[in-house]
């Protein structure tokens, strides 16, 4: 018996080779992973989530490198998110559409 192997993430696509467009997304923090302090924001519900700069991308994106600053302590979400997962190619889509 074989299983059909679907929606398995596309290796061909690389965060060093994208516009870090996920990091636009907002992130609620639900867990607690060590995310500093200067990162968090509060919404005007009260949760927390990842502080934004005024250009709308995350506050902890290195705009240098447009990877993240601190990966070792990123949001759950952001594990979670997984590169070249359908959420991902369906995220870069969008933007791409978008920016065209």
């Amino acid at each position: 018996m074989t299983i059909d192997l679907i929606n398995l993430p596309d290796k061909s696509i690389t965060c060093t080779k994208c516009d870090a467009c996920c990091c636009q997304l907002e992130v609620l923090l639900i867990t607690e992973t060590g995310v500093p302090e200067r990162f968090i924001a509060t919404d005007r519900w009260g949760g927390m989530t990842m502080a934004r700069l005024d250009d709308g991308w995350c506050a902890a994106l290195d705009r240098a490198t447009m990877s993240c600053s601190i990966y070792e302590q990123r949001p759950f979400i952001c594990r979670e998110f997984e590169m070249g997962s359908v959420d991902c190619i369906n995220e870069r889509t969008a933007y791409y559409r978008t920016a065209e």
